[in-house]
């Protein structure tokens, strides 16, 4: 059995859950998962998540597209060239349609790429910790520390007027 400890403070009010998250912060316990039934913008400024790095893959996936895109369109034009008039063979602006494509196509690959590989999946929460009253009007607050630390976290949840508190094993 883990030295791990969860628990679970149940809030009904947004401030309430803002404030607790920034005690138990400030006292040291950076585990912190927290449910709330509607996406906000103050959780995540309190949480101080780092920013997601997916801009990158998408970024990464988009310069690739250009240069397949163009090292597909030049290469093909090269080994089979077709002379009409006098124009160049190898000439941009008839290329530009297969080079935005593959920068798109590219770039949303590696996105979604970037956000499987970014979204902790496993990090789920254990099932027994999970309320159903978070996907209505409650929020929760869950911290994962030692066992020595769940007397300190329980009088920080007590302090902010949780309404009801879980400890479960992890």
């Amino acid at each position: 059995m883990s030295d791990k400890q969860g628990v679970l403070g149940i809030f009904s009010y947004l401030d309430a859950t803002l404030e607790t998250v920034r005690k138990l912060k400030d006292a040291g316990f950076n585990n912190l998962r927290v449910f709330s039934p509607f996406p906000s913008h103050e959780i995540e400024e309190v949480m101080d998540e780092p920013e997601s790095i997916v801009r990158f893959f998408t970024l990464g996936g988009a310069m690739l597209g250009v240069a397949c895109g163009v090292g597909f369109t030049v290469l093909m034009s090269t080994d089979w060239p077709i002379s009409v008039s006098a124009k160049p063979i190898v000439s941009l602006p008839p290329f530009m349609i297969i080079i935005f494509e593959l920068t798109i196509l590219m770039g949303a690959l590696a996105t979604l790429l970037g956000l499987l590989v970014n979204s902790r999946l496993r990090r789920n929460a254990p099932k027994s910790m999970y309320d159903t009253r978070f996907s209505v009007d409650k929020f929760g607050v869950m911290i994962t520390c030692s066992k020595d630390g769940v007397k300190d976290v329980e009088e920080i949840l007590n302090s902010q007027g949780a309404e009801e508190i879980k400890i479960d094993g992890v």
